[in-house]
């Protein structure tokens, strides 16, 4: 092949043209500035955020059909507005009359709120620039549009253009970007996933909406966690923060249930209590299913395998069901202790006593293996009412844990021994009969 001349280069495309060397500065001399947050008012929101939304950043919220994302947003607007602050709100899916019947539900007045129904995008940052919007709110990104783009809204190519321009004009400007986007019966958020590349934070509404709970979770963040978590409840006012998230996640009652245990987990900083509901039942198929709801299915398939193999439990040929109560979800290794238990519970017909939490992590060798932020969840296990927590034994050393309180610390070296220390034979009608074919003597230690 004849290289190509450099004449015809210069003819195709005009001489390569090298940037300025001097703009390269060393990483130590770039210069560093506390990042400015615009906080929303919305604590559970902020929480998720990292402190708040950040001045030149955009955001990204995803959910399903219902979930909540319009309603946020506006609160938020509102919350920004009463504040002091100038917000831009593009509604490119409703109407004027649509958007001011919402407001009226969720209370808001809309002073300080610039409401902008046309879909075209360029016009709508234009007016944020003239007026000093501190934020734009874009619902949503698959119907605003840019008129240099020869697509339909909603498009692949629609929707990377258009945020393209939101991220240029976040940058240059200095001003927040709060978009919300629809998500795929997959649960991913639709159109091209360079999206979540070009954004500075990813957001997903989990929860149906059939359920009066809902959970906003960050996937990325570029100025904060993506560990932490908000939890809401959605009521005739709007979506309305949940202060105390450990009491959704329990159960309120009197009598234990076979097949149940509380997990103390830990949700970015915050400590979490969460209820593990599993249940064991005879198969009717010829392969045993495994069905799970806020439970990794590969963690519980490692359970599974422990209990068979380390502790003579056959639970092998059993359909198998596994819960987290409240919409929560639980991913962590230090859930592994819990939900064990709770499967062994479900299968012998043993209860674990009301007032038992469970920390720990499970080794393929049924070892108890220690994990992080043991004081933080045994604190909130004694804030929570709760008169015992199972931790790892080898915790103790590097925690320096004894009985915290009104709480009793009680050390497990192996899942053998926490299941011959906390399953109890139970009484009257609330606990199930062993399945047929469970070796319910071989978990001793």
């Amino acid at each position: 092949m004849v290289a190509e001349e450099p004449a015809a280069k210069e003819e195709r495309g005009g001489p390569l043209r090298l940037g300025d060397p001097s703009s390269a500065v060393r990483l130590a001399d770039a210069p560093v500035d506390d990042v400015a947050r615009l906080q929303t008012g919305i604590g559970e929101f902020d929480r998720v955020l990292g402190g708040g939304l950040v001045e030149g950043g955009v955001v990204l919220l995803g959910g399903e059909p219902g979930a909540g994302k319009s309603t946020l947003v506006l609160q938020a607007a509102d919350r920004l507005s009463r504040a002091g602050h100038v917000v831009v709100y593009v509604s490119a899916e409703e109407s004027a009359h649509q958007v001011r019947l919402r407001a009226n539900r969720l209370g808001i007045s809309g002073d300080g709120v610039l409401l902008v129904t046309d879909n075209g995008l360029p016009g709508a940052f234009a007016r944020a620039r003239t007026t000093g919007a501190a934020c734009v709110v874009i619902d949503s990104i698959q119907a605003v549009t840019c008129p240099d783009v020869d697509a339909a809204p909603g498009s692949i190519l629609q929707a990377r253009e258009c945020t393209a321009l939101a991220v240029a004009v976040a940058k240059s400007t200095g001003i927040a970007v709060l978009i919300t986007g629809h998500v795929t019966k997959e649960g991913n958020l639709a159109g091209p996933k360079t999206l979540e590349h070009m954004v500075d934070t990813v957001l997903y509404f989990e929860g149906e909406y059939r359920h009066a709970y809902r959970v906003v979770r960050a996937t990325k963040n570029r100025f904060g966690s993506t560990d932490e978590i908000g939890v809401f409840e959605m009521r005739d006012g709007g979506l309305e923060e949940v202060a105390n998230p450990s009491a959704l996640c329990l159960s309120d009652r009197k009598e234990p249930l076979a097949g149940c245990a509380v997990v103390a987990g830990i949700q970015g900083s915050r400590p979490l209590l969460v209820e593990v509901q599993a249940l064991v039942a005879s198969s009717q198929y010829g392969a045993p299913r495994r069905v799970v709801s806020g439970v990794e299915a590969q963690r519980l398939a490692l359970a599974l395998a422990v209990l068979e193999r380390r502790t003579g439990l056959g639970v092998s040929a059993n359909d198998v069901f596994v819960s987290a109560a409240g919409g929560m979800r639980l991913s962590e290794p230090a859930a592994d202790l819990g939900i064990s238990v709770a499967v062994a519970s479900a299968t012998t017909g043993k209860i674990v006593p009301l007032g038992w939490c469970m920390i720990g992590e499970v080794a393929l060798t049924g070892e108890v293996r220690p994990v992080a932020h043991l004081r933080q969840r045994v604190a909130e296990a004694a804030r929570m009412g709760f008169t015992r927590v199972m931790v790892p034994a080898h915790n103790l050393g590097a925690h320096g844990l004894r009985d915290e309180g009104s709480i009793e610390v009680v050390p497990v070296e192996t899942i053998a021994r926490a299941m011959a220390l906390c399953l109890r034979e139970g009484n009257g009608g609330a606990v199930a009969p062993p399945l047929a074919g469970s070796a319910t003597g071989a978990v001793n230690p």
